[in-house]
């Protein structure tokens, strides 16, 4: 049986009380889709603002297999601050949740005292990440977290999403330049802060150095000041605390307001959209614009000019 709802006062004082249990509810009050929860979550997110904003945001990406979830590891073993780990799954077809758990993957981070770790199904949303977690990261900065990770479902559509919520960008990949660098799309090298070659240990180690030269070689070729390119080993923990130094380094918090506008412009499309397909009157029209257009009798402007002209946007 669901926990009751929260009074907004009750949200914002147990957040602001770093109550991990409050946080958790919050974070399930942002994804759920009923009206009045939504309104609540809204109301939540204007009431906590002026407690965010402090943390360093880190989004971490890479190939399957690289060992993000190891990294993180590494990275929260190593790093002394609060740290909050947004974990965002592939989504179970049949119910929409989780199928991998990151809880699960993370067994000795998720047992820290100053970690917290938020697995959350993808739901089909595209860009690697959950709808809300940009309203998880604001949670989670209010609630006194120092340090927030993103990790995504892995490579794919997740690097302007990715890009457009966190500071330092990181791209996880593993040792042997070879096809891995042919088969990188252009656009992640260009948004990408920080490439990291991981498992750089045992055999593995000069194939990380030969990968980390290859990299480095072709993201010259992109822009003038190329990412750095590190090798570590997040099982062993070699060259993680300079990782971390660098994350620091490269971690950009001016980009920060042009990030806040792309989420607005984002929530404003599919605000509209939805409202859009919901009015009764496209609704009616719809089926009969569509067998226009499949028996070729209207063009897709013509189509779109006759819905403007029932609900103009």
């Amino acid at each position: 049986m669901p926990l009751p709802r929260l009074t907004l006062a009750q949200y914002r004082d147990g957040i602001l009380a770093r109550d991990r249990a409050v946080l958790a509810r919050a974070l399930t009050l942002m994804e759920s889709g009923l009206p009045a929860d939504q309104a609540l979550a809204r109301d939540l997110l204007a009431a906590v603002l002026p407690h965010t904003g402090r943390s360093l945001r880190l989004g971490i990406t890479g190939v399957p297999g690289a060992g993000k979830s190891t990294l993180i590891e590494a990275l929260g073993a190593h790093i002394t601050q609060p740290l909050a780990v947004l974990s965002v799954d592939p989504s179970s077809p049949t119910t929409g949740g989780s199928i991998l758990g990151d809880k699960t993957r993370m067994e000795t981070l998720a047992q820290s005292p100053h970690a917290f770790i938020r697995p959350t199904p993808a739901r089909g949303h595209l860009g690697g990440v959950a709808r809300h977690t940009r309203e998880s990261i604001l949670l989670c900065e209010a609630a006194g977290y120092e340090v927030i990770i993103v990790e995504t479902v892995g490579v794919g559509q997740s690097e302007t999403a990715v890009h457009q919520m966190t500071d330092c960008f990181l791209l996880l990949l593993l040792p042997g330049a070879g096809d891995e660098l042919q088969g990188l799309k252009r656009g992640i090298l260009e948004l990408t802060d920080l490439l990291v070659i991981n498992k750089a240990d045992g055999d593995n180690q000069p194939r990380a150095l030969q990968a980390q030269r290859a990299y480095s070689s072709a993201l010259h070729l992109f822009a003038a000041t190329a990412p750095p390119v590190l090798t570590c080993s997040a099982l062993t923990r070699e060259g993680v605390p300079e990782l971390w130094q660098t994350i620091q380094s490269q971690a950009d918090r001016t980009r920060r307001p042009a990030q806040t506008l792309a989420w607005f412009e984002e929530l404003l499309r599919q605000t509209l959209w939805q409202r859009f397909h919901a009015d009764p009157a496209i609704q009616a029209i719809r089926p009969a614009l569509e067998a226009a257009l499949r028996a070729g009798t209207l063009t897709p402007p013509q189509a779109v000019s006759k819905i403007l002209d029932i609900q103009p946007v």
